[in-house]
């Protein structure tokens, strides 16, 4: 077979050399298809010649030499189709579980190359229309060349022989009929031809975020001008006015109390934040339970169990902790529990180091919120003291370290004071140790007291608008000899610190002054005392009451002791060394022979006289740091918690454990009496047996 192709090749190739001899003058068109199968023809042979002769490699000049064992060694290349430029750390948000996720698939398709074509489907109107075109083109080719070899036949000569057949031969088969016939034939790579794997539906890709419903969304545009400000202003007044108006006619139909209740809701309901206000309060306390409920599960239900094994001790277990952010450089200068809320408290902030006072703030935490308080009134002056009314406990007496005395109402909007005092009113020159409601004087107007270190004890009076005065006591340290300017002799003005009022005699109070001396006086006698005690050696911090037994009082002083005494006899009953510096000190509202102390180097003492009357039965350190000093601490009136106040501006609440707040043990067939009277036998027994050895001696 390969034989007669080459000389049929070798034939055509001297036929076309014999016919460009003689033919010169032939067209262009017919004159490129010979030389395109001459080309054909000739390398066809080329290559045939150089498979039929064996190849010889040539070696490069810079090719390796390697040994047998070199070659036959085999080294593994595994491709893979991941791009190694592909990054592997992305990551996506997660709106579902709020965190940054690494994306697991990522795109490793790398282009190399990428040419836009212009090819077009066979069967759109485009292609028509340029297939008709070459249709029309074509056929003007076949009539060119058709005349063509008819005009040249008597130009071509007749000699040749066998070599004129050959061209004929050859010119038969570059007819442009042969041409026609190839296109006739249906080639097989056309243009909308498709594999298999491209047949196959792709579902369209969705996107998480794309499968959420969007919210409604609307446009809204207004133009905002003094005008418009100016005529919603106005729409408001006129809105209140009428609101007035109808009020009034209702006020005028209706009673009172019903006015009330109506002004009540139409102020609610006019009102949108407080409804919010009142829920979001409510779901406040709802999630910081939730969080703190450890401590809410301690404080309802933990009982020590190792106090069992301890016989007498007891130990405090620390509870929620009470700050607020804008009151941390502040001391707290008081504490108050609210006797009808029993869960709300109030603490005074202000600062005992005098070289830098500043500001002060009022504060009220509930034991159901620890993170936020209740109410916040930020002061000017630093507040050194506060009392909460027993009855009306949205009433709050504050005294301050300028000499002011003021009264707020939690009921009241705004941050002022709703009464306060002023120098004509009759302030206080030094700063207000401590204040102190009384009961309702004859005209039933409410009144209370105030200590200051300008020695006046005043009686502040809430009428109408003002806060009425009255100087009750002037106090003066006996012995003591001040020169006028006259030469004329006047006492010495005392400084009062600290003051407390008798439960069941009225007119009974306690005045603790700056030189160590308490005084028991009266508030109808203003001229002298009832009776004068040698307390302590320095300032008498604190003086009490207590709650259960009529004659016997505490106090507590910087000479780091504290002193039980009966008001009937001028020594101490009872005198406790505490080897630090005492701020303050409390008696239980549960028994009477338990009292609370605490010291400046951060321990609180509990002492109950019925089981030990020498030592403390716990005495535990409660702060974080040495440094923090303890300012002041008051008994829960209900639960067994107690409150201590640090210099940081801290409040920490803990809960007593069984052995602090022992009853005595029951015995079979026997009902122990429950009450006060109980409380006031167990104080009176043991004064009755400090009292014996006096008798006898006697």
């Amino acid at each position: 077979m390969p034989v007669p192709k080459k000389t049929t090749t070798v034939r055509s190739k001297q036929g076309s050399n014999t016919q460009s001899q003689k033919a010169p003058g032939v067209k262009a068109s017919k004159a490129a298809s010979k030389k395109k199968d001459e080309e054909d023809g000739v390398d066809q042979g080329d290559g045939w010649d150089e498979w039929s002769h064996g190849k010889t490699l040539i070696k490069p000049a810079d090719q390796l030499e390697l040994s047998e064992a070199e070659l036959k060694e085999e080294f593994t290349r595994i491709l893979t189709a991941n791009n190694p430029h592909a990054p592997q750390n992305i990551v996506r948000y997660s709106f579902k579980d709020r965190s940054f996720k690494p994306i697991s698939g990522v795109d490793q398709m790398a282009v190399h190359f990428v040419l836009e074509g212009n090819l077009l489907h066979q069967d759109s109107d485009e292609a028509r229309r340029q297939k008709a075109k070459q249709g029309l083109s074509e056929e003007k080719v076949a009539v060119d060349a058709g005349t063509e070899p008819d005009e040249e036949k008597p130009e071509t000569p007749a000699t040749g022989g066998e070599d004129a057949g050959d061209t004929e031969d050859a010119g038969e088969d570059d007819r442009p009929d042969s041409v026609a016939s190839k296109k006739e034939q249906k080639l097989t790579n056309q243009f909308n031809f498709s594999e298999r794997a491209s047949q196959t539906l792709n579902n369209p890709l969705r996107e998480r975020s794309c499968q959420t419903e969007p919210p409604p969304r609307c446009n809204f545009s207004a133009t905002a001008n003094q005008w418009e400000i100016y005529d919603a202003y106005l729409e408001e007044l006129q809105k209140q006015e009428k609101n007035k108006e109808k009020q009034k006619a209702i006020l005028s139909k209706k009673d009172e109390d019903k006015s009330k209740k109506k002004l009540m809701l139409t102020e609610t309901q006019s009102d949108d934040i407080t409804k919010v206000s009142k829920v979001a309060k409510i779901f406040e306390r709802m999630v910081n339970q939730n969080t703190f409920d450890d401590l809410a599960q301690d404080f309802k239900y933990f009982e020590d169990a190792s106090d069992e094994f301890r016989e007498q001790e007891g130990t405090l277990l620390p509870l929620w902790k009470f700050q607020y952010d804008k009151a941390k450089r502040l001391s707290v200068t008081a504490l108050c529990w609210n006797k009808k809320y029993k869960d709300l408290f109030a603490v005074g902030m202000g600062s005992y180091d005098f070289s830098k006072q500043g500001h002060g703030m009022l504060v009220f935490y509930t034991l159901k919120n620890a993170t936020f308080p209740e109410h916040i009134y930020p002061t000017k002056v630093g507040v050194m003291c506060l009392d909460i009314h027993e009855q009306l406990s949205y009433l709050v007496a504050v005294g301050f370290y300028d000499g002011c005395v003021a009264v707020y109402n939690l009921k009241e909007e705004g941050l002022q004071p709703v009464y306060k005092s002023t120098a004509k009113a009759g302030k206080h020159t030094d700063p207000v140790w401590q204040v102190r409601w009384q009961k309702d004087d004859m005209d039933n107007n409410h009144n209370f007291y105030s200590v200051s270190s300008d020695g006046r004890v005043v009686s502040w009076t809430l009428v109408k608008n003002e806060l009425v005065f009255t100087d009750i006591i002037r106090l003066s340290s006996e012995g003591a000899v001040a020169e006028g300017p006259e030469g004329a002799e006047q006492p010495g003005a005392a400084c009062g610190t600290s003051f407390d009022f008798h439960q069941e005699i009225d007119y009974l109070f306690l005045v603790g002054t700056e030189d160590g001396k308490i005084h028991k006086c009266s508030k109808a006698y203003s001229s002298q005392f009832l009776e004068t005690y040698d307390a302590h050696n320095m300032a008498v911090d604190a003086v009490k009451w207590n709650h259960f037994h009529s004659k016997v009082f505490i106090s507590c002083s910087s000479d780091w002791t504290v002193k039980i005494w009966d008001h009937t006899i001028n020594t101490p009953m009872f005198t406790f060394d505490l080897n630090s510096a005492v701020g303050d000190v409390a008696w239980s509202p549960y028994s009477s022979t338990v009292f609370a102390a605490i010291t400046t180097d951060g321990k609180v003492h509990v002492f109950d006289l019925s089981i030990n009357k020498y030592e403390a039965i716990c005495q535990q350190p409660v702060v974080a740091k040495k440094k923090t000093k303890l300012t002041h601490i008051e008994f829960n009136p209900v639960s067994p918690i107690i409150i201590v106040g640090d210099d940081r501006g801290y409040v920490t609440s803990f809960k007593l454990s069984p052995n602090l707040r022992k009853k005595p043990k029951e015995k079979k067939g026997q009902e122990l009496p429950k009450g006060p009277e109980v409380e006031v036998a167990k104080m009176e027994k043991l004064l009755s047996l400090l009292r014996e050895p006096e008798s006898s001696s006697s």
